[in-house]
């Protein structure tokens, strides 16, 4: 069953009740990894195991994302600085005891790579809360994982550049 979450801002990623940071290192340039972010939202399924299905939706400010296991998110991006931050908040989710979710991915530039930081932020029950923390080591891994991959992804669209691991 969907629920209607809380509408939150970018301000939400810094005082959200449960934040998770991860860092990886790409080879990637800031501008390519931007352009994977936020221009080929169908990309995703290529490169982030967790995306079933991702699309742009209306006038490409909002997504539909589908998770393996049966997650299922609606979403506004709430930042699209490019090359810098892309970030998006969950309006409507499958997930019980969601009240607020937010993403944030920011990119910085390391010689002719990038750091990826990514920021997962949410409110919910104090269950649903309890439950997230627990998945931590598992998004952690997930995302390396997806960083790693999209950097392979992007290297393969770059003649003679090889990704950073």
């Amino acid at each position: 069953m969907a629920h209607q979450l809380r509408e939150v801002g970018l301000g939400f990623i810094e005082s959200a009740p449960v934040r998770m940071v991860f860092v990886q290192e790409m080879s990637a340039p800031p501008e390519a990894v931007y352009r994977a972010l936020a221009e080929d939202v169908p990309g995703w399924e290529e490169w982030f195991a967790a995306v079933t299905l991702a699309r742009s939706t209306g006038d490409g400010s909002t997504r539909e994302i589908h998770l393996k296991g049966g997650g299922r998110f609606q979403e506004t991006v709430i930042a699209a600085k490019d090359p810098e931050v892309y970030a998006y908040r969950v309006d409507v989710a499958n997930a019980p005891g969601a009240r607020a979710i937010a993403e944030e991915w920011r990119l910085v530039p390391t010689g002719t790579g990038t750091r990826v930081r990514w920021t997962f932020a949410v409110d919910g029950t104090a269950a649903f809360r309890f439950v997230t923390k627990l998945g931590r080591a598992g998004l952690g891994r997930a995302f390396r994982d997806a960083v790693k991959r999209l950097d392979r992804r992007l290297a393969d669209q770059e003649p003679g550049r090889r990704p950073a691991y």
